[in-house]
């Protein structure tokens, strides 16, 4: 098997189809009356949202906005202008004043982010320090347990906003009587870049067969803006940190590699395959495996 970009070239007017008939039956099976979407700007969302208003029509969709105080202002516009295109009512719940009640913006001290370019610096350095020292990037250490009272304090810090995502999105669905849309890919989820009862927590999932990659071919079929299509992933959450910056590959190649895991190649195949360093895979690979948790019910006792 050839693991090159075209190997995940997909038929996007064929999934489009297939989604939207899922998306339609859903809301059916639920006895729902629509679909809420919690649009951040980004790719993933968007993809839904459009593919939610192809499946129901406008009228059945609600995006919801969920800025908080570190989110870009470039991503409530973003937002903003795909719904506009796409004819969609849009809600907007300020999480700030709610976060800060909880006190959240606590475990951060408020002078670090008291200016974003300062702030994603300051972040930045505070990662590339603790992957030098651990051996290992925060992002892999942050899927299991912790002794680390820096990282402790960042994952409550960025963990509890997606969560509360979540509780506003159920909010909204449960008054109107709409199905919550999640926006998981297949990349987030197999690689645990996503958080646990926030935004994995949906009704459905319509992106979760697709890595990110295929979730962009989607994406420019859709007509979504290229504005969206083309900017940078992130979780839009804390200052400095893109998807590719935290988890440490760009998708093009994390996609591939993970396909080739998904059909159980050889990593030294996948390695000559994509002109990886066998080093990489093996941190996929331990990426899928300390995020298996993630992925299933709660324990229960044998």
């Amino acid at each position: 098997m050839e693991l090159i970009p075209e190997h995940l070239q997909i038929d996007s007017e064929g999934i489009s189809r297939e989604l939207e008939n899922f998306i339609k039956a859903s809301v059916g099976d639920f006895n729902r009356e629509g679909v809420i979407v919690g649009l951040s700007g980004g790719l993933d969302s968007s993809v839904v949202l459009a593919l939610s208003v192809a499946a129901l029509d406008s009228s059945k969709v609600l995006g919801l906005i969920m800025p908080e105080k570190d989110s870009s202002q470039d991503s409530e516009s973003d937002a903003r202008l795909l719904a506009e295109t796409l004819g969609v009512r849009v809600e907007k719940v300020d999480l700030t004043p709610i976060l800060d009640e909880m006190g959240i913006y606590q475990h951060i001290p408020r002078a670090v982010f008291a200016r974003k370019k300062i702030a994603g610096a300051a972040v930045k350095a505070s990662y590339k320090l603790y992957t030098t020292l651990t051996g290992e990037r925060p992002f892999l250490s942050g899927l299991e347990g912790t002794n680390s009272g820096l990282l402790k304090r960042a994952n409550a810090y960025y963990r509890m906003k997606h969560r509360l995502r979540m509780v506003i999105l159920y909010s909204y669905a449960e008054r109107e009587n709409l199905l919550v849309a999640g926006t998981v890919n297949k990349t987030e989820f197999l690689t645990g870049f996503f958080v646990q009862y926030g935004d994995s927590a949906a009704d459905i999932t319509p992106l979760l067969p697709l890595y990110k990659t295929q979730v962009r071919q989607l994406a420019k079929f859709l007509h979504i803006p290229e504005r969206i299509v083309n900017k940078t992933p992130s979780p839009d959450l804390i200052p400095g940190i893109t998807d590719e910056f935290a988890i440490g590959i760009p998708y093009e190649k994390l996609d591939l590699i993970l396909s080739g895991l998904d059909t159980n190649m050889a990593m030294k195949d996948i390695a000559t395959k994509t002109g990886v360093k066998q080093k990489t895979i093996e941190y996929v690979k331990e990426l899928v495996k300390r995020s298996e948790h993630m992925r299933i019910s709660p324990l229960v006792p044998d």
